[in-house]
This record gives C-alpha cells, structure tokens and sequence, in this order.
C-alpha cells in the first residue's frame, strides 16, 4: 500500500512535527514561497491569516514575489519555507540574505535545494536548455548543489542545522515512512 506522495515531502512534514514549533498553536507569519499542493491547504488551515504563499509566476499564489527583491520589511515573518526554488534562481546569494533580512528574530527558515554534488557548480554562461540539462540536470536549473549550500546560508547570515534522515528516525521507522538518504537534507536556519 502506498500513499503516493513524494518522499522529501514526507520527510520534511515529520521534520516540521518533531523539530520545529509550527504546530504550538501560537500565531505566526510564514512565507511559503512556490507552494506545493500538498501543504498549502494545511498550512492554511493551520496559520489562517499569518499564511502568505508568494510566487514570481504561478497565478494561484496570493503575492507575485521576487525572492532576491522581497517588498516586504525587515523581520517580517516568524516562519520561511522555500522549497526547490533557488536553482532557478539567477543570484541566489541575493535571495538567501532577502530571506535573511524579512526572518523575524526568534523565527526560523527551511530552505531546501536538491543537493547533486560534493559541491555547488554553477556557470553563467551555460545558457543554452540542453546544455543546463546536461550541466545541472534540469533545463530551467542554473546551478548544481553541493554540500558547501550550508556554507552559502551561513555567508547570508543564518546560523544552519543540517538534518538527514537517520538524525529524524531510525532504520525501522524510515523504512516503514519510505525515508531514505534520498529524501534529501533539511536545512533549518535562524538568525
């Protein structure tokens, strides 16, 4: 039996549970940038009027929003969450200190990338669709992730923990969630 959902996001919905203070009942304002489908509703059942969904093209977000110029001020927001976004975008470096800046003191981000590489790979100047799909692995992908993205939240000023799954579950329980070391890495950061 299978509930067809997508692995990183089973790991990521037990990663908030377990690790985060999301479901505390007090009110907060999160960013949920390029919403998926499957947590938008939830979210906004849970967060009511303190849940904004922000995308810079898809219509059914409620704010068009570019993640390196966000119109919104300092410290703005208790809970971030961006998830497979920013290999799309162009300077990414900008985007995680925007995100940075609108992080309420005591708030916390998820921002979560594909990690493909030892480390990051990235070349302006591969343009051309079939030549970024062979380079990042995606057409639309302008870079490939490495292990050293810690390091490029930490530059943008975020203190970052690092979580896979065996640091969530053991062994039993992955397997009976379908958890692997593919689900990927979760990257909670805080100011």
């Amino acid at each position: 039996m299978y509930c067809h959902s997508v692995e990183r996001h089973r790991f990521l919905w037990l990663y908030l549970q377990r690790r985060t203070d999301l479901f505390d009942g007090s009110p907060k304002k999160m960013l949920h940038v390029a919403p998926e489908l499957c947590f938008e509703p939830r979210l906004r059942k849970l967060l009511g009027h303190g849940y904004l969904t922000a995308d810079l093209v898809d219509p059914l977000a409620m704010v068009k929003m570019d993640v390196t110029s966000i119109e919104y001020p300092d410290r703005s927001f208790d809970v971030i969450y961006c998830s497979h976004v920013l290999e799309h975008v162009p300077d990414d470096r900008k985007a995680m200190r925007e995100f940075r800046r609108v992080l309420a003191d005591g708030g916390w981000a998820i921002l979560l990338v594909p990690i493909t590489s030892d480390w990051t790979f990235e070349d302006p100047a591969i343009t051309e669709p079939s030549e970024r799909r062979k380079a990042f692995g995606q057409e639309d992908h302008l870079r490939r992730y490495g292990l050293d993205y810690a390091d490029r939240l930490r530059e943008a000023g975020f203190t970052v923990d690092v979580t896979e799954v065996h640091d969530l579950v053991d062994r039993d329980e992955a397997v009976r969630m379908g958890l692997s070391p593919e689900s990927g890495l979760i990257h909670h950061c805080t100011g």
